[in-house]
C-alpha cells in the first residue's frame, strides 16, 4: 500500500496507490500525490512498473503521474508503458506530453475504458485484467486481476514409475490422458497436481454501493474496497458517492471473497482501528491498511 488516504492531505499518509506484483510483474494501481517518494521509502522498483491502471481523474488518485513519468524519463526507460483509465484521462496525458514529453525516452501507450459491464482489458501468460464500472461521480473503474490457471506439473514418482516420455509428459501436463498401444491409460488424475491455485485481487476504490458488484466480485480472494467513513455518515457518503464500513463489509460478505482490505480514510477520522471494528461486525477477515502495509494475496 503506497497511500490510503483520501482527497485532503493528512500527516503520515499519501494518496490513493497501491503496487502489485504477480509473478514477478509489477503494476501500479492509482498514482495519488507523493508516489515517487512512497516507491522509494518502501523500495518498489519504479522502473520496473509493467503498466499503470487509474480508477479515475479525481486528483487524490493522478495527481503523482506527471512526476512519475518524467523521472522514469530521467532514470532512462526505454520500455513502453501501458496506461488504462477511463477516456477523459486521455487529455490529461496528451497536456503532460505535450508540455513535458520532449526527449522522453520511453513510448506512453493510453488504453482508454468505455463500457457498463466487466472487460478484459490486457493478459501476460499468467494474468487477466478485467475493468468493471463503478458507481461514483464521475466515470470510475475499478480492476480484478486473477491469475490464469497454471499448467499441471507432473508427479516425479510417475514419471520414474511409467518412464514416461517428453511426448506423454506434455499431454498429461495440458490435462489429457494417456492411451498406450498397450491399451494402459495413464489418466491426468493419477498423475499429476496443480502446483497452485490461482488467486484473484480487486481493486474497488472510489464508489457507492450498487447491486451488481457483489455479482462481478465473485471468486476473488482478496478485495480492496474503499471505506472513506464511518456506519455514522451513511447520508455523507451517499452524497459524495462513497462507502461506509459496513457497505464495503456487506460487498465482501456477499461476493464470499476470501480477505477484505480497506483504505481510503475520510481526514476527519485518525483512528484506523474504528474502520476495522465496524467492516469486522459484518465480515471478520477485514484488514484497515496503513501505508507501506504488504498484503499476500
Amino acid at each position: 500500500m503506497m497511500g490510503t488516504a483520501s482527497a485532503m492531505p493528512v500527516s503520515g499518509k499519501y494518496q490513493s496507490a497501491q503496487v502489485l506484483c504477480v509473478h514477478g510483474r509489477y503494476f501500479l494501481i492509482d498514482c495519488g500525490e507523493g508516489v515517487q517518494q512512497q516507491l522509494t521509502t518502501f523500495r518498489v522498483p519504479m522502473m520496473k512498473i509493467d503498466s499503470i491502471f487509474i480508477s479515475h481523474i479525481h486528483g487524490d488518485h493522478v495527481f503523482g503521474l506527471f512526476g512519475l513519468l518524467s523521472t522514469l524519463g530521467m532514470k532512462g526507460r526505454t520500455a513502453a508503458l501501458n496506461i488504462f483509465g477511463p477516456v477523459n484521462l486521455g487529455p490529461i496525458i496528451k497536456f503532460f506530453l505535450s508540455y513535458y514529453g520532449d526527449g522522453l525516452s520511453f513510448e506512453i501507450r493510453f488504453n482508454p475504458l468505455k463500457g457498463t459491464a466487466p472487460e478484459v482489458i490486457c493478459e501476460t501468460k499468467n494474468l487477466e485484467v478485467s475493468a468493471i464500472p463503478l458507481n461514483h461521480a464521475i466515470e470510475t473503474y475499478g480492476y480484478i486481476f486473477r491469475e490464469k490457471e497454471p499448467m499441471l506439473n507432473v508427479h516425479k514418482w510417475a514419471v520414474e514409475a511409467f518412464g514416461l516420455s517428453l511426448t506423454e509428459i506434455g499431454a498429461l501436463k495440458r490435462g489429457e490422458d494417456v492411451t498406450r498401444e498397450d491399451g494402459t491409460v495413464l489418466t491426468v488424475e493419477r498423475c499429476t497436481y496443480k502446483p497452485f491455485e490461482p488467486a484473484a485481487y480487486a481493486y474497488i476504490s472510489d464508489t457507492a454501493p450498487f447491486p451488481e458488484l457483489a455479482g462481478w466480485l465473485k471468486d476473488v480472494t482478496t478485495l480492496y474496497h474503499e471505506a472513506t467513513y464511518l456506519a455514522e455518515l451513511e447520508e455523507q457518503a451517499a452524497l459524495r458517492h462513497h462507502s461506509t464500513t459496513l457497505q464495503a463489509a456487506s460487498a465482501a460478505k456477499e461476493a464470499g471473497v476470501g480477505k477484505l482490505v480497506i483504505g481510503h480514510y475520510s481526514s476527519r477520522n485518525k483512528e484506523i482501528a474504528q474502520y476495522q471494528e465496524e467492516c469486522r461486525t459484518v465480515f471478520p477477515e477485514t484488514y484497515a491498511a496503513t501505508d507501506g502495509d504488504t498484503f499476500d494475496i
